[in-house]
C-alpha cells in the first residue's frame, strides 16, 4: 500500500470508439502502473447467464440499466477505504459475465473508464477529475466496427444494425449530454499530446501535493 492519503479517482468517458482506452493507456504509462488501479465500466454489465443466448443479443447494452453501476460504486468506495476488490469480467462474445474476477488493490490513482460513467449522478460524484474524449462520429463508428468484428466475432451487418438501433440513439440521449459534466474535454484522445501533457501534469500535482490527506490502510 502506498500510504496515508485517499486515492484520486479519475473518470474517462466518451462515445464508443472515441479513444478512451488510449487516454487511459497514456495515463497509465506516464503515471506508473504501481500508482494506478483500473476499473472499466464494461466489466460491470449485468449477469445475463439466466437468459437464452438469443434473448441476450437483444438487450440494449448502451442503456445505463444494462450495467450494475451500484457494484462499481461499492467497489470505488471500498478502494477509497483501502480495501481490495474483485472486479467481474464479461465475455462479450457470449453476452455473459464469467466466473473469473480480477483482483484490484487500492492505489493512489483509480482510473474508471466507460461511455456512461458521467450519466449516473451517484457515480459522477465520486470522481475527482472527469475527462471526456471527444471524437467525430464517423471515426468512432469505424473503430467500433473493426473492434466488434475482430475482437467480438460480430458480422458487419449485426454491428451496423446495433449501431443504428441502440448505439447512436443512446449516445445522443445519455453520452453526449454527459459531456457537460467533464472537467476536461480532449479532442483526438490520447493523440492530443498538449491535452495529455496537461492532464498528466495535473495528476502529478495532485499526487505530490498531499491531495485528500485522510489516511487509509490496506
Amino acid at each position: 500500500m502506498h500510504s496515508n492519503r485517499t486515492p484520486i479517482i479519475i473518470g474517462i468517458s466518451g462515445g464508443t470508439g472515441s479513444g478512451k482506452s488510449t487516454v487511459a493507456s497514456v495515463i497509465l504509462k506516464r503515471t506508473g502502473e504501481e500508482n494506478l488501479a483500473f476499473l472499466p465500466h464494461d466489466a460491470y454489465y449485468k449477469n445475463l447467464t439466466s437468459l437464452p443466448h438469443e434473448q441476450r443479443t437483444r438487450i440494449n447494452f448502451d442503456h445505463p440499466d444494462s450495467l450494475e453501476t451500484e457494484l462499481l460504486i461499492e467497489h470505488l468506495q471500498m478502494l477509497k477505504k483501502g480495501l481490495s476488490v474483485e472486479v467481474p469480467t464479461y465475455d462479450f462474445t457470449r453476452h455473459a459475465r464469467t466466473e473469473k474476477t480480477v483482483h484490484v488493490e487500492p492505489q493512489p490513482v483509480i482510473l474508471v473508464e466507460g461511455i456512461l460513467i458521467f450519466a449516473d449522478r451517484d457515480l459522477r460524484k465520486l470522481f475527482d477529475v472527469k475527462i471526456f474524449v471527444d471524437t467525430p462520429a464517423d471515426i468512432r463508428f469505424i473503430r467500433r466496427l473493426q473492434r466488434d468484428i475482430i475482437e467480438r466475432g460480430r458480422t458487419v451487418e449485426s454491428v451496423i444494425e446495433q449501431y443504428q438501433k441502440t448505439v447512436r440513439p443512446m449516445h445522443m440521449e445519455f453520452v453526449e449530454p454527459s459531456k457537460r459534466y467533464a472537467d476536461v474535454i480532449i479532442p483526438e484522445g490520447g493523440f492530443n499530446t498538449v491535452a495529455m501533457d496537461m492532464v498528466v501534469s495535473r495528476i502529478a500535482d495532485l499526487l505530490t501535493s498531499g491531495f485528500n490527506t485522510e489516511e487509509y490502510t490496506g
